[in-house]
């Protein structure tokens, strides 16, 4: 059976690590771009996660959960049965990360500097914006070699470089806390309450079955309600069946 995984956050951090963590997914596929119009998505993408760095203060709160991280590392190097060398790879990894974090400037300040990506960057933000009576620069930029475009993304992919690699580990600890569990929703609907450590629901959905998740509530309390896909109706319509799924609280 065709599956998918939804997440839903349950505090504003990890809403914002989930947006970022997709923003960079999109930025590390332009590895494999070949087409312009695969630079003018990267580039449209790196531009709305600056917007994001801008407004955040990121290093405050990656900060304070690789510092959790570490501290819950070592209590677990005092179980019998733990895994001592992955323990003291991960622990190191972290250690590393964090006097990276506190030595680093605001991130993305570089390229708010670069005087390329601050020339066109406003563009972008209107529809169709990035045509080459619009941008010659960027048009001009896109006929240069292959290599030199490449390089060029690789410089400015360093000056963020470094939140990527931490929100990686850190929702990679995050996710491994909860563990999946059969969920039974009557009528397509399911409420339950969430651990003061809780910061997401995760929940495993068949997509042959015509129904999708959503949830609502906060850190106490949650409700998770099965729709229908209906694209031609407002709003979708709620599921009135019996729907089991697999949901985990992390």
């Amino acid at each position: 059976m065709p599956q998918a995984i939804y997440e839903f956050p349950l505090n504003e951090k990890v809403r914002t690590y989930l947006r970022l963590e997709q923003l960079f997914q999109q930025l590390n596929q332009v590895k494999h771009a070949t087409e312009s119009w695969q630079y003018i998505h990267f580039l449209s993408s790196l531009f709305t996660l600056l917007d994001l760095l801008e407004r955040l203060d990121l290093r405050t709160d990656v900060l304070k959960d690789l510092e959790a991280h570490e501290k819950n590392l070592v209590l677990w190097s005092q179980h019998p049965n733990i895994d001592n060398d992955a323990l003291q790879s991960a622990l190191q990894q972290i250690l590393r990360l964090r006097e990276e974090f506190k030595g680093a400037k605001k991130f993305g300040s570089d390229l708010k500097d670069d005087r390329f990506l601050a020339a066109i960057r406003q563009r972008f933000s209107i529809p169709g914006g990035t045509c080459s009576f619009d941008l010659p620069s960027l048009h001009y930029w896109l006929q240069q070699p292959h290599e030199q475009i490449q390089n060029d993304i690789k410089g400015w992919m360093s000056d963020i470089n470094l939140i990527d690699r931490g929100l990686q580990i850190i929702l990679a600890f995050l996710r491994e806390r909860g563990r999946f569990n059969t969920m039974e929703a009557a009528k397509g609907f399911y409420q339950g309450i969430a651990d003061d450590k809780n910061e997401l629901i995760r929940v495993i959905s068949a997509t042959d079955q015509g129904y999708y998740p959503m949830l609502s509530g906060n850190k106490y309390r949650y409700a998770i309600r099965f729709m229908l896909f209906t694209p031609n109706v407002n709003g979708g319509t709620a599921v009135d069946e019996h729907v089991v799924c697999k949901l985990a609280c992390c």
